[in-house]
């Protein structure tokens, strides 16, 4: 009879399933309205004060150079889906994903860690949701599912220093902005950080876990960290299980190649966007010198700490869309963040409201 009172007490009656079920609606509600706020309070920050800027109604633009934009975006972001699938597919146990439970996962993956990346200073927030999101929503290993979203971020990180190094070599910097040249030199050297601590942690393991001892008794110190030997065991731990994984990568035939060769793609055609969106409004300047600059521009906003680079990069932005007359400039502008900023904004709230739909009435279609 106790057992059975147990049981009872463990169901949730219905009164409490329907607050639940109202509790967690207001949540989303709450949510949704939070990022539309985000999206109007940056929106105001960013162009509020653009009075120069002509109607729209009284702007020639050529409409159809905006496809090409669209297209550039929306094959990125598929090629950065397909990364992650490819990750999951190769690196896991045969069969333990079907094409469908990859895609699904990666492109949730992939669009809310770009979410969180926009909306949290410095882009902290994404790799840390992603590694979250997949230790919570998927069957791969604890191992995996921490390397798979640090890899998919090296990777980008690895492309882009090779596409800079070759357009600032060789593509021929703008030497009457000295500013932006040293920016965009420093700023290739915060992408490197990432890449040059996977090496070591991956080649060095001894090294990188004296540094981590290192750290670890540090912060004892200063009292961050309270017991330092499960904070020493649990890094230890961790880094191993990191190592394994990237060895694994690097093992697995033909998976580093590609992932570097499809985050190049991505790059190149994020990087590509400025120069039709540019044309469309009547700019005139060739792609490569586009490309060099819009390269530049993005190696040299890394390191502002800003959801989004919000600020700093329309700021910024503004050299390679001076080419435009003042009244353009605006429109120009706030087309380019579209693709590069609030489309992911706009995205997070639209994969959420999905989740919760799947908690309410079961599983879905992706």
């Amino acid at each position: 009879m106790a057992d059975s009172n147990k049981k009872v007490d463990a169901k949730k009656s219905p009164k409490a399933k329907s607050s639940s079920k109202i509790r967690n609606a207001i949540l989303l509600i709450v949510f949704i309205l939070i990022n539309v706020a985000v999206i109007v309070a940056t929106a105001v920050n960013e162009f509020g004060n653009s009075k120069s800027a002509t109607e729209l109604s009284e702007i020639k633009i050529n409409w159809w150079l905006l496809l090409p934009a669209t297209l550039c975006f929306l094959i990125a972001i598929t090629f950065e889906i397909g990364k992650y699938v490819l990750m999951i597919r190769k690196l896991s146990k045969p069969n333990a994903f079907s094409r469908r439970e990859a895609w699904k996962l990666a492109r949730r993956t992939v669009l809310l860690g770009r979410y969180y990346d926009n909306i949290t200073p410095a882009a902290v927030g994404g790799q840390p949701f992603q590694i979250y999101y997949m230790h919570k929503n998927s069957k791969l290993p604890t191992g995996l599912a921490t390397t798979i979203p640090i890899f998919g971020m090296i990777s980008l990180q690895i492309s882009f220093i090779i596409i800079a190094l070759i357009v600032f070599l060789f593509g021929g910097l703008m030497q009457d902005n000295p500013a932006l040249v040293v920016t965009a030199w420093i700023g290739l050297l915060f992408y490197a950080f990432w890449p040059v601590m996977v090496g070591m942690a991956t080649f060095f393991p001894k090294a990188t876990t004296h540094i981590i001892k290192f750290v670890v008794k540090l912060f004892a110190k200063v009292k961050i960290i309270k017991n330092r030997e499960e904070a020493l065991e649990k890094a230890e731990k961790e880094v191993h299980e990191y190592v394994r994984s990237v060895k694994l990568i690097l093992k697995t035939r033909g998976v580093f190649i590609k992932t570097i060769l499809m985050s190049t793609v991505f790059n190149l055609l994020v990087a590509s966007i400025p120069f039709f969106v540019l044309t469309a409004f009547g700019g005139d300047m060739d792609y490569w010198s586009c490309l060099t600059l819009t390269t530049a521009v993005m190696s040299a906003v890394y390191f502002i700490p800003t959801p989004g680079n919000s600020g700093a990069a329309e700021g910024t932005f503004y050299v390679v869309f001076s080419a435009l007359s003042t009244g353009y400039v605006f429109w120009a502008m706030l087309f380019w963040r579209l693709f590069s900023y609030y489309i992911y904004i706009i995205m997070g709230p639209i994969i959420y409201f999905r989740l919760h739909l799947e908690k309410k009435h079961g599983r879905i279609k992706s």
